[in-house]
């Protein structure tokens, strides 16, 4: 495993010092966030593209992922969503997602991680969530070919209280997509916070799995990002079951909660989590 760290935490810093300062504390990847103020597609430009990537490279470190999941850019954290009820806006979010593939493409990155659809707009039943998760999965399959022809990975996080927040949602989505380009972001307190255990559901995904998001969860499951080891999640036993899988790529830790003080809870996590790894 290789512990990551997420840019999404130092939306008050540049992108450049944020991924300096990620480094320094000892991370050896770097998720980077598509979204103002960081990688935000239409105005990170192919100069700025170009010093992102020498100083990635000149710092020794990875890129774990591209986290185009939220839009604050012209929108919020959800929206515009994959299954808005206005055709327009649903388009946004597709053509947002290929910028972000083109600009993985650029960077070097592997994959990227995107909303599992977007909260339900309309009430909740079995057959209007059949239509959504169509509708989802018609969105998926536009970006899928872009997503093979550059070689980037789309990975799908489950979310509590979106369309797709627990394991079963997501193998229904899978059934509907063949593509070896559609997998899984493995966020763990999300699933925690839907009473899934971590380390089962890991087992149960283990073959769509591509990445994982951490951040511990406090003891009632409501979905708010802690440090790792201040919760009531057994990272230990995850940990565990991750090495188990044989699964060797990145971790990324994602603490957005915590702007004002980024580097301090990106150092406390990376002290708790390294004798895990």
């Amino acid at each position: 495993m290789i512990l990551s760290f997420s840019s999404n935490a130092f939306k008050k810093f540049s992108l450049d010092i944020a991924i300096r300062e990620i480094a320094k504390i000892g991370y050896k990847g770097v998720e980077i966030l598509c979204d103002i103020p960081h990688a935000y597609p239409p105005e990170f430009s192919k100069e700025q593209a170009k010093k992102i990537k020498n100083l990635i490279s000149d710092l020794n470190i990875g890129i774990s992922n591209l986290n185009a999941f939220t839009l604050y850019a012209i929108g919020d954290v959800y929206h515009p969503s994959w299954i808005e009820n206005d055709y327009k806006l649903r388009e946004i979010r597709i053509k947002h997602t290929i910028d972000c593939i083109y600009l993985a493409k650029t960077l070097g990155a592997k994959n990227l991680s995107t909303e599992p659809g977007g909260p339900i707009n309309i009430k909740k039943n079995k057959i209007e969530s059949n239509i959504l998760l169509k509708i989802f999965a018609d969105g998926l399959k536009k970006v899928k070919s872009i997503a093979e022809e550059n070689d980037v990975k789309i990975l799908v996080e489950p979310e509590p209280s979106l369309l797709i927040e627990n394991s079963q949602q997501f193998l229904e989505l899978m059934k509907t997509i063949c593509s070896d380009y559609i997998k899984l972001n493995f966020d763990i307190g999300h699933f925690y916070c839907v009473k899934e255990d971590p380390s089962e559901t890991i087992l149960k995904l283990i073959d769509y799995i591509e990445h994982f998001h951490l951040s511990d969860i406090a003891n009632n499951r409501v979905h708010y990002h802690l440090i790792p080891g201040i919760g009531s999640i057994d990272f230990e036993q995850v940990f565990d079951t991750i090495k188990k899988i044989g699964y060797k790529g990145f971790v990324t830790v994602e603490l957005y909660p915590y702007q004002d003080n980024p580097i301090y809870v990106a150092k406390q996590a990376y002290n708790y989590l390294k004798v895990l790894c």
